[in-house]
C-alpha cells in the first residue's frame, strides 16, 4: 500500500510552500495507487490524467499527483486536460486497467473557507507567505482524514492505451543552430529550421 505521508516532505520541498491542494494530489494519487495496486512509476508505466485547467485555485493539486504517482511532465505520462476539475484518472499499461478519483466537493470547500483562502490567496498574497499556523492545520487535516471522508474513489475500469514509440531522430535548425526533434521540423525557404524560427504557431 502506498502511504501519502511518505511523500508528504518531499512533496513539500520540490512544491515550494504548504498549501492544502498539494497534499490532496497526494492523498488522490495514492488512492488510485492502491486502488489499482500499482507501485510509483520509475518510467511511463502509468499515465495521469489530471483534470485542473489553467489560472484557478488549487492547481498546485497537480504536483502532488506527480510527486506521488512518479507520473511527470519530463517523462510524459502526465496530461492536463484542463476541465477545472481536481480529479484523475490514473491508467497502468501493463494491465489496462484505470480508475478515477477526485476529492469530495465538501473537502475542497471546507479548504476554501479557511483563512488560507479568504485572507491571504484571495487577497492575492503568496502562498509561501502565509503564515505555518495558519497553513499546517489545513495539511494535517488533509493528510489525516479517512478516505471515504474526503475522497469519491471510483470503479476500476479497462483503458486502451495508445502506445506512441519515442523517437530519437533529430537536426539541427539552420537558424538557431539548436537541436530539433525530426517530427517537429519545418521548412522556411531552402533551410529546415525549428518552429520557433519558422514563424509558424506550435
Amino acid at each position: 500500500m502506498v502511504n501519502p505521508k511518505d511523500y508528504l516532505e518531499a512533496g513539500q520541498k520540490f512544491h515550494g510552500h504548504k498549501c492544502p491542494a498539494m497534499p490532496m494530489g497526494l492523498r488522490v494519487g495514492a488512492a488510485a495507487m492502491n486502488k489499482l495496486g500499482v507501485d510509483r512509476a520509475k518510467d511511463g508505466q502509468l499515465i495521469a490524467l489530471v483534470e485542473i485547467g489553467k489560472d484557478h485555485c488549487a492547481t498546485c493539486f497537480a504536483d502532488g499527483i506527480q510527486m506521488i504517482t512518479g507520473c511527470t511532465l519530463g517523462k510524459g505520462n502526465i496530461q492536463k486536460l484542463n476541465y477545472g476539475k481536481w480529479g484523475v484518472t490514473l491508467i497502468d499499461r501493463k494491465s489496462g486497467k484505470a480508475v478515477r478519483v477526485a476529492p469530495k466537493a465538501e473537502a475542497m470547500a471546507n479548504n476554501k473557507k479557511s483563512k488560507f483562502f479568504s485572507d491571504y490567496r484571495m487577497k492575492g498574497l503568496p502562498a509561501s507567505s502565509i503564515p505555518a499556523e495558519i497553513a499546517d492545520p489545513l495539511v494535517e487535516n488533509v493528510m489525516n482524514a479517512p478516505d471515504e471522508k474526503i475522497l469519491i474513489i471510483g470503479d476500476v475500469f479497462d483503458y486502451q492505451v495508445e502506445n506512441h514509440p519515442h523517437t530519437f531522430d533529430s537536426f539541427v535548425c539552420e537558424e538557431c543552430g539548436e537541436m530539433v526533434v525530426e517530427a517537429y521540423g519545418r521548412i522556411k525557404g531552402d533551410k529546415k529550421v525549428c518552429i520557433p524560427c519558422s514563424g509558424w504557431e506550435a
